[in-house]
């Protein structure tokens, strides 16, 4: 269990590294991020492993419910690419006009 939990964490972190070293202004700080695509894939690893019971012996399964959270994880750290431009600031729920 405990190479598990360590395997886990490490995939976490190489996500999160990834994530970081493709989209770094989308993204907060590298800190934050890190540290939360390595909590998401122990979360998600003991999720899993929770779910599948205690006859499970592979750890493949408890890896992949842990990349996948922390996926989930990091994808809800994204910020958007860029407002679009608008010609003009309309009030809310209001009828454009020619």
């Amino acid at each position: 269990m405990l190479l598990e939990a360590l395997g886990s964490a490490l995939l976490g972190l190489a996500l999160s590294a990834a994530a970081l070293r493709t989209l770094p202004s989308r993204l907060p700080s590298s800190r934050t991020v890190l540290v939360s695509g390595v909590l998401g894939a122990l979360f998600g690893s003991y999720l899993m492993r929770y779910a599948l019971g205690p006859g499970h012996t592979t750890p493949t399964a408890t890896f992949l419910g842990g990349l996948l959270v922390s996926a989930v994880v990091l994808s809800l750290l994204l910020r958007p690419a860029g407002r679009p431009k608008r010609s003009s600031r309309r009030p809310p729920f209001s009828v454009p006009t020619g």
